[in-house]
């Protein structure tokens, strides 16, 4: 009871990582951190789209009811007075501080972070933040562009840094003022990479040479994948390297060397977020910190490297609604650290270093919206309460419930508690299922589609994600009174996991499948 928490979240990190087992992806200070934390290998966000999964995860809702499907409206208003998780800590005694991008900035975080009902004082975002989509790339001729694939000498840039740094070092900084002040913290750290473009220094590339680089295992469109469920990338296609290729809307494809380049500069981008992660993580160890701060790290969402045909997030595919997500919780997913033993000594990913696995792992599947009761239950806050069905007048209770209970138990032991109810939850015996939504403004694939305007939605994608199988349908949605019709689906999908772990062989309309 009564432990910090760090709070990490990383924009658009799909879990190539090398605790989950990636065989290419260098990330030793995540993988250090894995090896001190029970990590989730079926974990879901409930939209692949910053804003939507940033406020549902911070709210504890699901997005019909945040009713944010898009970037332009604040929950507060237009759904409900929600409390947010930092909000309850900060009720709770808690100093909450927001660095970097924790809530998605803009009208739905009310142009504020949601300082300052969220936060004891207001967020800090880099300031070479502004820089991100100018041009800063160097092309082949000399030329600056605002490139895709864009590795970089952090010299050249302005102010001599990149955004992740300054978050980093001002994560740090507050850490040292909590030590001093001896408060009890909420410290959320947002990171900007991998998300596009993807700018970072350069001598990441090194870690990942061409060569080595593949192309997806099925860079192809499914044949029988619904038009509505495809999304066109058409962020980018707006970048200037991607635009010079000239490739055709809505299905491409991409040229495979420039595929493989996409591919190696997310990677390199991932590297330098875990050497970011790294900084951080070594940091607590110098405050002091480690045996008493609890250590989350997940990702808003993931994102499509060629697979289906399809790149960036905005799908219900696994390659975009799958997250990282692990928990370090002192005394619980390791033994207790004695005082000033260093748990989180930082690791160059240029040294080759020995693969760390995972300290727990568990399959079960899991769901963002469970992050805000979980992290109370860790905290030894009392847990919000489970919302009505429709819970717009409630201010605090949660639609996801805690994931303690998979903390230490086998995968077995949970299986076996029949009797595993209690008054608050449905019985934990039930097979636990991730949902997943995705609106669209049509049935086929639109200059829109990837992010339409509330008002534009037509259809809305319900997917739900068991341990065996994804199911998708695809149905009539009126964005006047954010209902979905059941009786009118425009598609179907469904994919068995264990034949077709890729999701690329739709059976939804094979008889044998009834």
């Amino acid at each position: 009871d009564g432990m910090n928490v760090l709070f990490i979240v990383v924009d658009d990190l799909r879990p190539v990582l090398g605790c989950y087992g990636h065989k290419l992806v260098k990330s030793p200070n995540i993988d250090q951190l894995a090896s001190q934390s029970i990590l989730f290998s079926n974990a879901y966000a409930q939209q692949a789209v910053c804003a939507p999964s940033r406020v549902s995860f911070l709210t504890g809702r699901r997005p019909d009811t945040t009713r944010l499907y898009d970037f332009y409206s604040y929950w507060r208003v237009h759904a409900g007075n929600y409390s947010t998780m930092p909000q309850y800590f900060k009720e709770n005694g808690y100093v909450t501080l927001s660095v970097g991008k924790v809530f998605h900035p803009g009208v739905s975080s009310n142009y504020s972070d949601d300082y300052p009902y969220s936060w004891s004082i207001p967020p800090f975002h880099p300031s070479t933040e502004k820089y991100e989509n100018d041009k800063t790339c160097r092309g082949k001729d000399g030329k600056l562009y605002a490139n895709l694939v864009c590795p970089v000498d952090v010299t050249e840039m302005p102010s001599g840094t990149l955004p992740d740094i300054q978050s980093t070092e001002e994560a740090i900084r507050l850490l040292n003022v909590m030590k001093t002040n001896k408060q009890k913290f909420f410290l959320a750290v947002g990171y900007h990479k991998p998300h596009i473009p993807l700018r970072y220094p350069q001598e990441f590339l090194k870690l990942y040479p061409l060569e080595n680089i593949t192309l997806a295992p099925d860079p192809w469109v499914p044949e029988k994948l619904p038009p509505v469920a495809y999304n066109p990338w058409t962020d980018i296609r707006q970048r200037d390297d991607v635009e010079a290729l000239n490739v055709s809307f809505p299905y491409g494809p991409l040229p495979d060397d420039f595929q493989r380049q996409i591919r190696q500069s997310y990677y390199a981008a991932v590297s330098y977020l875990d050497t970011q992660v790294g900084l951080l993580l070594n940091a607590l160890d110098d405050v002091g910190l480690s045996n008493s701060t609890i250590v989350v790290f997940t990702a808003d969402h993931g994102w499509s490297l060629g697979e289906h045909g399809e790149w960036a997030k905005y799908s219900n595919f696994d390659v975009a609604t799958r997250v990282p997500l692990m928990f370090y919780v002192p005394g619980m997913t390791t033994s207790s650290v004695s005082q000033g033993e260093r748990v989180f000594p930082y690791l160059d990913p240029f040294s080759h270093i020995l693969g760390l696995v995972p300290q727990g792992q568990s399959k079960k599947v899991v769901e963002l919206v469970s992050l805000f009761s979980t992290l109370a239950e860790l905290a030894g806050l009392q847990v919000p309460p489970v919302c009505p069905e429709t819970s717009f007048h409630v201010a605090l209770c949660t639609e996801g419930a805690s994931i303690v209970r998979y903390f230490n138990a086998s995968e077995e032991k949970v299986e076996e508690e029949k009797d595993g109810c209690d008054d608050t939850y449905r019985c934990f015996n039930e097979e636990p299922v991730a949902f997943s939504q995705y609106p669209r403004p049509a049935d086929t694939p639109q200059w829109n589609s990837d992010k339409p305007k509330l008002k534009d939605i037509r259809i809305m994608g319900y997917s739900m994600r068991t341990v065996d199988y994804r199911y998708t349908v695809w149905v009539q949605f009126n964005p006047n009174n954010f209902s979905a019709n059941f009786e009118d689906v425009h598609a179907g999908e469904l994919y068995m996991v264990e034949t077709d772990p890729n999701q690329d062989y739709n059976i939804y309309n094979n008889t044998s499948h009834g």
